[in-house]
């Protein structure tokens, strides 16, 4: 089946089973490997990327279903210049990753909370990333990553 679709603000189309898996286009026909698979159950949250803004989990969910959205990968959160986005700045800043595997989904989940709660408390914040596993347990300096993000998007 055909799909279009913009992947960080590039149109893309392309002909793909109608079983693809969101994160198999992303990973394996656009070759953006920073979306990683880790559960394959909608588990873990390795696989976030933002669909029209809004966060979800990639693993679960069919490119079919994406026919014209906008998808984010975290390759796409930068500045074209390189400019980190405030959330990856503050994830760098505190330490917020250790093997770094389930980074990239933190960082979308968290820009995506941030919108929706800027001012998210210690608790909030905890609660709100509960779809996303760390298996490191850097979830401390996650946390610090989040309310550093917040401060320095203006929260």
């Amino acid at each position: 089946m055909k799909v279009e679709l913009k992947v960080n603000g590039q149109a893309v189309t392309a002909d793909v089973p109608p079983n693809t898996l969101l994160v198999q286009f992303i990973r394996e026909h656009l070759r953006l490997t920073g979306t990683h698979v880790g559960c394959d159950t909608a588990q873990c949250g390795a696989c976030t990327v933002l669909a029209d803004g809004r966060s979800i989990k990639s693993c679960n969910t069919l490119v079919a279903q994406m026919q014209g959205a906008e998808i984010t990968t975290i390759e796409g959160v930068a500045a074209a210049d390189g400019t980190l986005h405030p959330v990856q700045a503050a994830f760098k800043e505190q330490h917020g990753l250790q093997c770094g595997y389930c980074t990239p989904g933190m960082v979308m989940s968290t820009i995506d909370l941030l919108k929706d709660h800027p001012k998210a408390s210690e608790q909030e914040i905890r609660e709100l990333l509960e779809g996303n596993l760390c298996r490191c347990t850097g979830y401390q300096n996650i946390v610090k990553a989040v309310q550093a993000a917040q401060q320095a998007m203006g929260a």
